[in-house]
């Protein structure tokens, strides 16, 4: 949940009977038997800023103190709401001012949580960092200070933590970069919140399994266009493949040979060829912008492909050529789109620079009306009504040339299925994430393709 989400649903929890000091209660215990379980009796340092987070410090020292943990508070004010002090009154033992206080094993950091907006002064942040520097070991509630909590921006340069402990609800910015760099494990507290939000950690997709009266054409015919680079788009084709479509084709010039032999090469000599070809009704989903090119042969062959009835996957140059008409062009579809952009091309569609990637995937998306992937360690998913996923999983040696276009067959095979474009372009940035992870360390697009097979196989 977002602050302003975050504050709503604690705000209908009081309403319904549960008092402030309760929930700061079930907040600080929560955290506290989580940082037992991770460090038991560890000597700790809790520091504790003036509002509802220091509030949980003080909760998170006690309990603490109560198992014989060695424990100490540093705060720099005096606490500031009634259910912080309410907290304080609780704690009983050793208070010392933020300047005073020495570093310890392990460093709790209560000062600020869900809600910053501006970066903390000099002074405070300083005594923060000395103390943060001097620990074994860093746990975060709820948020890092420092992080803020909405959009993954970091308002101070902190440090990497060990474990952050989100209260309540998980935040943007626990997944969302630079922040979630420096979150360490993430753990979540139950406090007792119910809510709706838009915005959800990408799940492990269930996938059915073929049934007995299916076959090539009910399981998918995946159209690839190819364009100047075919390489790219042999590899979107063998993604398709083997991440579940029933029947793959490549759409080339003259002259390209097939990836691998169960693979239909179709060669177009020109545009009104491709139309025709395009215009086949058993075609289900069609990918095209893998090594497409930018010429003016581009430009006619993503013409064509837009003015197809199919479902759509549009990556890699397909989004430079269209970027400056996209959402018109797109919009004009009768079926449903994704596009796959990493944040050069992400930039260049919005025509601004973006600083904060889940405002402006929703806002690309609600313009344009097209399902957006927004590639990086933080891929950012969202649909035109504003729903958003965000990946958890990461691979760092996904970024590796090529892997792109792995992906985009990926979405498409599942996109082939008939299911919705949101649905399709989740279920395929889980199936790419798994498969790097099950690939190991630097592999080549082909090795990543080989994987998606066990990626699959783990979500029937």
């Amino acid at each position: 949940m977002t602050a302003a989400e975050m504050k709503l649903a604690e705000q209908a929890l009081i309403d319904s009977g549960v008092s402030v000091e309760e929930l700061m209660r079930r907040a600080g215990q929560g955290a506290a038997q989580m940082i037992w379980r991770i460090s038991a009796d560890l000597p700790t340092l809790v520091l504790c800023g003036p509002g509802n987070n220091g509030g949980d410090g003080y909760v998170i020292a006690q309990w603490l103190f109560e198992k014989g943990v060695e424990v100490c508070v540093a705060a720099p004010l005096e606490p500031t709401t009634d259910a912080a002090q309410h907290a304080k009154s609780l704690w009983c033992g050793n208070t010392i001012a933020l300047a005073d206080a020495q570093p310890a094993p392990q460093f709790v950091d209560c000062l600020f949580g869900t809600g910053l907006t501006r970066a903390v002064g000099d002074d405070w942040f300083g005594h923060f960092m000395r103390l943060f520097a001097g620990a074994k070991r860093r746990v975060a509630i709820d948020l890092p200070t420092g992080a803020e909590s909405d959009h993954g921006e970091l308002l101070n340069p902190i440090g990497q933590f060990d474990t952050s402990i989100a209260l309540g609800a998980f935040k943007p910015s626990h997944f969302l970069e630079p922040a979630r760099s420096k979150m360490g494990n993430l753990v979540g507290i139950d406090i007792g919140i119910e809510a709706d939000s838009d915005f959800r950690i990408l799940p492990k997709p269930p996938i059915s399994v073929p049934g007995s009266q299916d076959h090539k054409y009910s399981r998918g015919l995946v159209a690839v266009v190819a364009g100047a680079m075919t390489g790219a788009a042999q590899l979107t084709a063998m993604a398709a493949q083997k991440s579940g479509a029933g029947y793959v084709k490549v759409f080339a010039s003259p002259g390209l040979v097939s990836p691998h032999p169960s693979i239909v090469v179709e060669t177009v000599a020109d545009i009104p060829a491709l139309e025709q070809k395009l215009s086949d009704h058993r075609i289900s989903a069609i990918v095209i912008g893998p090594g497409l090119g930018r010429d003016d042969r581009a430009k006619d062959l993503l013409s064509a492909v837009l003015a197809a009835d199919a479902p759509l996957v549009l990556d890699a140059d397909a989004l430079t050529v269209a970027a400056a008409q996209f959402s018109d062009l797109v919009n004009a579809r009768n079926a449903e789109t994704i596009a796959t952009p990493h944040a050069g091309e992400f930039a260049t569609l919005m025509s601004e620079d973006v600083h904060h990637r889940l405002e402006g995937s929703r806002k690309l998306a609600g313009q344009s009306g097209c399902n957006i992937l927004l590639k990086g360690a933080d891929t950012v998913i969202v649909s035109p009504d504003g729903k958003a996923s965000i990946s958890a999983q990461t691979c760092p040696w996904l970024s590796t040339a090529g892997t792109g276009d792995v992906l985009a067959g990926v979405i498409a095979s599942r996109l082939a299925t008939g299911t919705s474009g949101y649905k399709a372009a989740c279920e395929g940035q889980w199936l790419h994430s798994r498969a790097g992870q099950l690939a190991g360390a630097a592999f080549t697009p082909e090795m990543l393709i080989d994987q998606l097979p066990a990626s699959l196989q783990e979500c029937l």
